[in-house]
């Protein structure tokens, strides 16, 4: 729930007795879209500031946290990957890091609201900056039926670049969308979504998730966590899934000779990313 004066706008996490708040210089746009309530501001530190439906989904400042460890991760622990599918990720952020990496071929991205695409081209238009890229396809539409559709081994790697487990969304947090994920990735493929806060969801959403990836036929499931500013507690989390892949093994040579620049993934930072704090590892092997 957010709260907005002359100065602050504010997401208020009532179940959780906190909030996080940026200060603000104006509002920029605002409209009611098929699926959600769009708000664009100008915030004094951070940058724009897009919210939807009352909560924080991205700040120019610190987006490269998510979106360089929704991507690259996944794409180094993959032996080979050259096609990609992304559902969600209709800010296009996801999408730019994927491209980086010159060996793959052909990346999907699938969101159900077009207008968070065209909103992010006019207010984030340096997240948007290989949609041109020949290798980039779009479909706007149902992420749970697309992939239900797709034909078996499809992909190497799935990115869930989704919001939070609740409304449109909330399909994309389930074992019998894994095992749809699983059929389109193959055996040795890679499934990663972004899985809330270690802090206040380990037990609620992380744990459930490791339980439906498994159900799914996913053997080997492991969550790195990272900073994020502007997300509830501001520490963040991704868990890959794979059959075939342990996942705690990776290109670490292809990770620090990457031919391109990040600003915060590195082969240190991965390596780093894998090691659980002790809470998180009682809690999901317990």
């Amino acid at each position: 729930m957010p709260s907005l004066d002359d100065q602050w706008f504010t997401e208020v996490f009532q179940d959780e007795g906190t909030a996080f708040s940026l200060k603000v210089t104006r509002k920029l746009h605002e409209e009611q879209t098929p699926y959600q309530h769009a708000e664009i501001y100008e915030t004094e530190t951070f940058g724009n500031l897009m919210v939807l439906d009352g909560c924080v989904m991205l700040s120019s400042r610190d987006n490269f946290l998510y979106h360089e460890m929704m991507a690259h991760p996944a794409l180094f622990t993959h032996r080979n990957p050259r096609r990609v599918a992304i559902i969600g990720g209709g800010d296009c952020g996801t999408l730019r890091e994927v491209l980086r990496h010159p060996d793959v071929e052909e990346v999907w991205q699938v969101d159900i609201d077009e207008r968070v695409t065209r909103l992010s081209e006019t207010w984030f238009p340096e997240l948007c900056e290989a949609n041109e890229d020949p290798r980039a396809h779009f479909f706007f539409g149902d992420g749970v039926a697309w992939i239900k559709d797709a034909v078996p081994d499809r992909f190497d790697v799935i990115i869930i670049d989704s919001t939070d487990p609740v409304g449109p969304a909330e399909g994309l947090f389930s074992a019998e969308f894994y095992r749809d994920c699983h059929v389109a990735l193959g055996d040795s493929g890679i499934l990663v979504q972004q899985s809330e806060s270690p802090l206040l969801h380990t037990r609620s959403i992380i744990q459930s998730m490791h339980r439906d990836m498994r159900e799914a036929g996913l053997s080997h499931v492991h969550t790195l966590p990272f900073p994020q500013p502007v997300y509830p507690t501001g520490w963040w989390s991704c868990t890959l899934a794979s059959h075939d892949n342990p996942l705690v093994y990776f290109r670490e040579e292809d990770a620090a000779e990457r031919p391109f620049v990040t600003r915060y993934y590195n082969e240190s930072i991965h390596r780093g990313a894998l090691a659980q704090p002790q809470f998180m590892r009682d809690q999901l092997e317990g």
